[in-house]
């Protein structure tokens, strides 16, 4: 795995061109000459993870051409009479 190392003050300075680093590959941030955190995407970081999703995002629709029509069955209910 190829990673990109940088700085505290150099992340500091430029935090746009750390997160555009990290969009390709890991970013190490380093804090007194010493590896102290990791800049990665989040999809890296689900993958690394194994964190699974949930339904919610499973089921979510993102994109807006993903839109489907569904209608759910009317509930019907029938009063009756209880016996005593």
């Amino acid at each position: 795995m190829v990673v990109a190392i940088t700085t505290a003050r150099a992340f500091n300075q430029d935090v746009s061109a750390a997160k555009r680093s990290a969009s390709t590959e890991p970013l190490i941030i380093t804090d007194r000459g010493e590896p102290a955190y990791v800049l990665l995407t989040y999809a890296d970081f689900e993958r690394l993870s194994g964190r699974q999703k949930s339904i919610v995002d499973l089921l979510r629709q993102d994109d807006p051409e993903s839109d489907f029509d569904f209608e759910f069955p009317r509930a019907t209910f029938t009063l009756r009479e209880i016996e005593l």
